[in-house]
């Protein structure tokens, strides 16, 4: 098996237009969350929000994807790279533009279709290698990290280019999740006995995947290694997961399997953690069960809000900060726990060596990563 390195990370979310200053935001405790109403029509809600106005979807990826290569020390044109962009959401936003009655500037359609941010992104870096653009909900983060891990152990390609990126705040996202009655009114707490729901946000986070002997050769940066991945799905139902979470533990056990680790090996799990009543619970329940013994937890959803297809890729990013830094991050948002767990209310210093992150998506998409130094 191909040993694969992750020699650079490009984040962009509320909480800071970097991974170093979210990083660090982060470990303050701060949110990114506040009350906004971009749209008229619809009433306020707590938002992670960029800027004033909803995120432009490409500009968001190009973002993300120059600070990436920027951190890796790689310079285009990168011709023979692959690239895998996610996204569950994608151009939503300009599509609900284009469809406005008002709306007649339809000649570049083409541009917002559900790939195009991959291409663009092999455009940018002059890459004729493979370009994949995964969508799997709130899966969707994991699941491109797992397809470019992929490519590398074929060995179709020696470098990757891969993450996810989202800008859901549209006015038929918010009001979709709204009739479902999944989001928050004042904040995003999760795990909390008070819990009322999601907070969405915008952001991204892309990275640079390599042979890992390759990338030792030229010197590069190293944030950890990427040990393995559990993909399941539950065939269930579309908006809620399995009550058991038969395919969710299937997932990590199969992670854990891949990865040739234990429970007791794992040092640190970033929950997917989105403070509705559901899912908190429902991962709540396959924690405790699959790691009786007790391992540290959060969710940085509290900080970030909740960015869909990006979250896995934001979780994967802050889990190789933790490593490399050896500071658990703060679940952001928890006050009174409703579960037993071991959750981290205040950043918290550590001996890790290996971390797993989750992603749980609408349709029952179920993704593990695990992670080590």
């Amino acid at each position: 098996m191909v040993e694969v390195a992750v020699t650079g990370i490009g984040l962009i979310s509320a909480l800071g237009h970097s991974l170093e200053a979210t990083w660090q935001h982060l470990l303050a405790g701060s949110s990114g969350i506040k009350l906004r109403q971009p749209f008229a029509e619809l009433p306020p809600r707590p938002l992670a929000q960029l800027g004033p106005l909803p995120a432009d979807f490409q500009t968001l990826t190009a973002k993300a994807l120059q600070a990436a290569l920027t951190d890796a020390g790689l310079v285009p044109p990168l011709s023979h790279c692959g690239v895998v962009i996610g996204s569950s959401r994608a151009h939503q936003g300009r599509w609900e533009q284009l469809a406005h009655p008002n709306h007649h500037q339809l000649d570049s359609w083409l541009e917002t279709l559900p790939h195009m941010a991959a291409i663009h992104t092999a455009r940018i870096v002059g890459t004729t290698g493979p370009v994949l653009a995964p969508m799997a909900a709130c899966a969707t983060g994991i699941w491109a990290l797992f397809r470019g891990w992929e490519l590398l152990q074929t060995g179709e390609c020696q470098q990757v280019i891969t993450g996810a990126v989202e800008a859901p705040i549209t006015p038929l996202t918010l009001a979709g999740f709204a009739k479902m009655g999944a989001l928050a009114t004042t904040g995003c707490y999760p795990f909390d006995i008070h819990r009322e729901g999601l907070a969405l946000g915008e952001g991204g986070a892309i990275f640079i995947l390599e042979n890992a002997a390759l990338a030792k050769q030229r010197g590069a940066k190293i944030y950890g290694k990427i040990l393995g991945f559990g993909l399941t799905n539950d065939a269930l139902h579309g908006n809620y997961s399995d009550p058991e979470g038969k395919s969710a533990k299937l997932a990590i056990k199969q992670c854990l399997a891949i990865s040739h680790l234990a429970p007791t090996d794992i040092h640190y799990i970033h929950a997917h953690g989105t403070s509705t009543q559901l899912n908190d619970k429902f991962e709540a329940d396959i924690i405790q069960q699959i790691f009786p013994h007790g391992v540290p937890v959060s969710s940085t959803k509290g900080a970030t809000g909740h960015t869909l297809g990006a979250s896995g890729a934001l979780g994967a990013a802050f889990s190789f900060m933790a490593l490399q830094q050896q500071i658990l991050p703060p679940c952001v948002g928890l006050n009174t726990p409703e579960f037993d767990l071991d959750f981290i209310i205040k950043p918290r210093t550590c001996q890790s060596e290996n971390s797993l992150i989750f992603s749980f998506g609408f349709g029952g998409q179920n993704a593990v990563l695990a992670i080590g130094r």
